[in-house]
């Protein structure tokens, strides 16, 4: 394709629209994973978390089509969305400082990855489909995307220090997109047939409430056992 066309820009435009408007879920990930760090490590964890994410999703991309083809993929995905948004909600925001410093990034970063790389299974297919397989055009689309990601994490993170229950908020996210990947794996409709959408959003709620309380459940034992 000539990068002098107008379809060649029209492709790439759509190909970064895709991305930014699919990443939302992922920026709020990056947020909360890198909330508890210290103020210079969290703009680290955003930036190679967003950058190693997008590599991650490059590769994925080129093979998400058949990937999406495998039975009890999606389950084992949902399950790790669940953890992940436990996870992160049940971290408590008053641990020490110093044991968050040590090894603290390095944690954010494998979040970061671990819940791109499930939150994403769908989402690359828009983005394949935008670049009409040309994987040049899809590497350069998706990393001009890198900045604009960082960004909005960026700006999120501000927010939850002003506004706490986004972070509630974000955990669910997480909770609903583990019960939808559940009901839409191949191995589920295989036995059960197709899910009507009102099914999926159930299980997608229940998925919510699931990560919420427990999150939260966890975060309560922590302060309990932290001494005043």
């Amino acid at each position: 394709m000539d990068f002098t066309s107008g379809a060649y820009w029209a492709a790439l435009g759509s190909i970064i629209f895709a991305n930014i408007v699919l990443s939302g879920d992922n920026a709020v990930v990056i947020a909360i994973a890198a909330r508890s760090l210290p103020a210079q490590q969290q703009k680290k964890a955003i930036v190679w978390g967003s950058a190693a994410a997008i590599v991650m999703r490059i590769t994925l991309t080129l093979i998400a089509v058949e990937m999406l083809k495998w039975p009890y993929l999606k389950i084992v995905g949902a399950l790790l969305l669940l953890y992940v948004g436990i996870s992160l909600l049940g971290e408590d925001d008053g641990d020490d400082g110093h044991a968050n410093e040590i090894g603290g990034m390095a944690a954010a970063i494998r979040t970061i990855l671990v819940a791109d790389l499930v939150m994403s299974l769908d989402n690359v297919l828009a983005v394949a489909a935008a670049a009409k397989g040309n994987t040049p055009l899809l590497i350069i689309g998706l990393a001009v995307s890198i900045p604009l990601i960082i960004f909005g994490s960026t700006l999120l993170l501000k927010v939850m220090e002003r506004f706490p229950i986004i972070i509630t908020l974000g955990a669910a996210l997480l909770g609903f997109l583990a019960g939808e990947m559940l009901l839409t794996d191949p191995a589920v409709a295989a036995r059960f047939g197709e899910q009507s959408e009102t099914a999926i959003n159930l299980v997608g709620a229940i998925g919510a409430a699931i990560v919420v309380a427990a999150g939260l459940w966890l975060q309560q034992r922590t302060r309990d056992k932290t001494p005043a």
